[in-house]
């Protein structure tokens, strides 16, 4: 029976394969080496953007702590409608004169008004466009412009329009819109800015007045910035 084992231990083995046994391999080089480059360079580039912006707040908030810069205010003090008709063949007669006043309030900064274009309107219908004399504005100062807008203009207005019309015919006041078109330069010191180009918008309440007599009274209108 030994002899029997013997032979049959030394016979070839014809079963199934006996894997080798598993070997652990360990790396020694860095892994995800490329993301960590990436990660080192979003992070820096992060870093100076909001050191940029801290710069950018700061240089702002000095400008304005010794500047102080304030709003450009504007006015229509006073305002004449002598002609306001519209005939039957849809031509609007009007004759209108503005006292206005632009006022600089600051100290250290001067305005260039290289351009003043003046518009009126009538129920979104362009009465007519004036241009007016350019001038620089020191610091602290008022202006004083007298735009004026006379004529005929053939307008189309709906039935809304002209039931609009009617209505200030009856109360003797119209509504008016006039814009300035603007092209202006800021100075500070010895340094100019670029061209502006701001829109100022100024919705009037003008009282008709018959041969210089009228039973209302303008009242002094603020003129906004239209955007």
């Amino acid at each position: 029976m030994g002899d029997y084992e013997k032979q049959s231990l030394n016979k070839g083995y014809y079963g199934p394969s006996i894997p080798p046994p598993s070997r652990s391999y360990h790396s020694h080089g860095r892994r995800g080496g490329g993301c960590g480059c990436c990660c080192c360079l979003f992070s820096f580039l992060l870093k100076i953007i909001v050191t940029v912006v801290i710069l950018i707040a700061i240089a702002a908030f000095l400008f304005w702590l010794i500047v102080r810069p304030n709003k450009l205010k504007y006015h229509v003090v006073d305002a004449s409608l002598s002609q306001f008709n519209l005939t039957t063949d849809n031509i609007l007669h009007y004759n209108l004169k503005l006292n206005m006043t632009i006022r600089n309030p600051n100290k250290r900064i001067g305005v260039y008004y290289d351009r003043i274009e003046a518009r009126a309107y009538y129920e979104d219908v362009m009465l007519k466009s004036v241009t007016l004399e350019p001038f620089y504005q020191g610091h602290k100062k008022t202006n004083v412009l007298y735009p004026a807008f006379n004529g005929s203009t053939s307008v189309s207005l709906g039935a809304s329009e002209v039931s609009e019309f009617n209505s200030d015919k009856t109360s003797g006041i119209y509504d008016i819109d006039v814009k300035l078109y603007l092209r202006v330069r800021f100075k500070l010191g010895v340094f100019k800015t670029g061209t502006w180009k701001p829109k100022i918008a100024c919705d009037l309440k003008v009282p008709l007045s018959a041969d210089g007599n009228t039973n209302a009274t303008f009242e002094t209108t603020r003129c906004d910035f239209d955007f």
